[in-house]
């Protein structure tokens, strides 16, 4: 059933909320619906590995080969791999797997590049095949997205797990026009096909009006095939995507309108994509993907007309909105850090729950979405440290881990009394 939104708007005592034709409304976080529960979470933050630090840990995932071991990926292109059981573990016993700083171009003034992303491909075990986004230091602003290969005597569970460097083959290259809005998250979909986050190309108010253009590839989400090649490229579209038969639209291109999605997860459980999508002035988002959607921007911000762009849009069917937003205030956030949705066994009571935070007022919260009625049914704080909410991942069995930058890098995981 679509999500499109009708052109209604139901004022109540000051809040605004947009109403989907399915009857499921974005909610303002900041002045819910009486029916919302927003109860504090009984949730501890904990440090997963108290002992090890790594710098700016922007990636944490399982390989999906049930080795029980965790890939951290850092910004400034390093992989380390450590066992994920291993609480105690420090540095020197987490081991380097891949080294390609000198071909990554990370700087703390420009700090939305760098190494970006990673991901196993579903048959990791057989092909030892990874995928990485990052920013190349061949020329200014181009993101690359390539494809590494673990060598078949290096993978199972006796081997080193090194990911060649010379394995490199460049799958997709995207010019930049600015230094931000880089997205950066890649996945593999229940389908087997390679998901990537892209943003709008940076600076402010999206100057190059992409995240309406469906003739470039930056304001969109992607969605290609690499297991095939097709039309002189590395990798091949799928057939049913949704823009295959339309002018002038890349046919890359999954869904569209989108600003700047720091991070995306699929729920391991049902295939659904989780997205948050970084607002500007106003608004924060979190939505859920569906194929063909356009996500609004640079016509909305979250659920509301964005004005800055010199046209905006009031609700439309064509558009989108949001599931939750909330408000550019000292009391939300101004930069939301997409997160996963718990499927572990270790802490029942979160079990269906999206995690997710902010990246400026360091505040976590537990989503709660009802499939049925389509519906979000609670948003309720987690209370910690407050420090920057700089990625989420997820191991293999399900269990959603954090990190942040501070204290030189730290992860975390949820943990409920």
């Amino acid at each position: 059933m679509s999500r499109s939104i009708v052109a209604v708007l139901t004022v109540c005592i000051g809040w605004v909320t947009a109403v989907a034709d399915d009857g499921s409304p974005t909610i303002n976080l900041a002045d819910p619906p009486a029916s919302l529960d927003v109860s504090p979470m009984p949730v501890k933050v904990v440090e997963a590995y108290p002992n090890l630090r790594i710098a700016r840990p922007i990636v944490l995932t399982g390989a999906g080969d049930d080795s029980g071991r965790l890939y951290i990926a850092t910004q400034y292109g390093q992989v380390f791999r450590i066992e994920q059981g291993d609480e105690q573990v420090e540095l020197e016993d987490a081991q380097l797997v891949l080294d390609i700083r000198e071909r990554v171009r990370y700087a703390d003034k420009e700090n939305e590049e760098g190494l970006l992303g990673m991901a196993f491909h579903p048959q990791f075990a057989d092909n030892g095949q990874v995928v990485l986004y990052y920013t190349t230091t061949e020329e200014p602003h181009l993101s690359v997205i390539s494809r590494f290969t673990v060598p078949a005597d290096e993978r199972g569970p006796q081997g080193s797990g090194q990911i060649d460097p010379d394995s490199e083959e460049v799958l997709l290259t995207i010019k930049q026009p600015f230094w931000n809005h880089n997205g950066g998250t890649v996945l593999f979909g229940p389908d087997g096909y390679l998901y990537i986050a892209l943003g709008d190309g940076g600076k402010a108010d999206d100057p190059l009006r992409s995240g309406q253009d469906l003739s470039q590839l930056l304001g969109s989400m992607l969605r290609i095939d690499i297991d095939r090649q097709a039309d002189g490229k590395p990798y091949a579209i799928p057939a049913d995507n949704p823009f295959v038969d339309r002018p002038n639209a890349r046919p890359e291109i999954y869904a569209y309108g989108i600003r700047n999605i720091w991070r995306m997860a699929f729920d391991p459980k049902n295939g659904d994509l989780w997205a948050a999508d970084v607002g500007q002035n106003d608004w924060e988002e979190v939505n859920l993907i569906r194929k063909g959607g356009n996500y609004g921007w640079s016509l909305r911000e979250a659920a509301h007309r964005f004005t800055r762009s010199g046209k905006g849009s009031g609700p439309s069917p064509d558009l989108i909105d949001p599931l939750v937003e909330y408000p550019h205030t000292e009391g939300w956030g101004k930069s939301v850090t997409g997160g996963a949705v718990y499927r572990g066994s270790r802490q029942p009571g979160l079990q269906g729950m999206y995690l997710y935070g902010d990246y400026v007022s360091g505040k976590l919260w537990a989503l709660q979405y009802d499939r049925d009625r389509q519906q979000v049914t609670a948003n309720r704080p987690i209370a910690w440290q407050g420090l920057p909410v700089f990625t989420f991942g997820q191991t293999d069995d399900g269990e959603v881990l954090m990190s942040t930058m501070m204290g030189g890098g730290r992860i975390y995981r949820f943990q409920l009394p």
